[in-house]
Order: C-alpha cells, then sequence, then structure tokens
C-alpha cells in the first residue's frame, strides 16, 4: 500500500470505447457517404424534387462538421476513469 491508509488508484481516460468518438465517427461516415452522393451521383429529377437544392451535398457537408465537433470534444474533454482499488474486488470476508 502507499504511504497512508488511502489505497491508490489509477486514472486512465476511455479513449476510443468514449461515447462521442463512436457516434463522431458514425456520423462521419454517413456525412462522407451522403457528400459523394450529392457530388457525384444527384439527378436533375431529383434535384427538381427538392426545388433545386442538393440536399444530401447540404446535409452530407452538416454531418461532416457536427462529426469533426464530436472529435473536437472528445479531445478536448476526455473522460477521466478512475481504477477501483484491489481490495474492492475482493469478495470474501
Amino acid at each position: 500500500m502507499a504511504t497512508g491508509d488511502q489505497p491508490t488508484t489509477e486514472k486512465h481516460t476511455a479513449g476510443a470505447f468514449d461515447i462521442r468518438r463512436i457516434i463522431g465517427l458514425l456520423l462521419g461516415i454517413y456525412g462522407v457517404i451522403l457528400t459523394v452522393i450529392g457530388l457525384f451521383f444527384v439527378s436533375d429529377t431529383e434535384l427538381d424534387k427538392s426545388d433545386g437544392f442538393n440536399i444530401n451535398l447540404v446535409i452530407g457537408i452538416a454531418l461532416i462538421v457536427v462529426s469533426a465537433f464530436f472529435f473536437v470534444w472528445a479531445r478536448l474533454r476526455p473522460i477521466v476513469v478512475e481504477d477501483a482499488p484491489a481490495e474492492a474486488h475482493d469478495d470474501t470476508p
């Protein structure tokens, strides 16, 4: 044990398992797909349905921006997880 009566606990970040990174990754993938569809696979009939507004392109770019926000947020304010001391896991009385 360390000096004193308090057991030592180690701290680490959630890392890749941070939910903000997972959400950011999914939004980024959807954003890239919609952006590619909006740039290269748009037809005149689709543009006529939306009054000449390329919805896939705009929403794809917006999703990429939101995805970047989630990654920056997770980078600037990581979730710190404290490891429980070894004595807390002991089931014997």
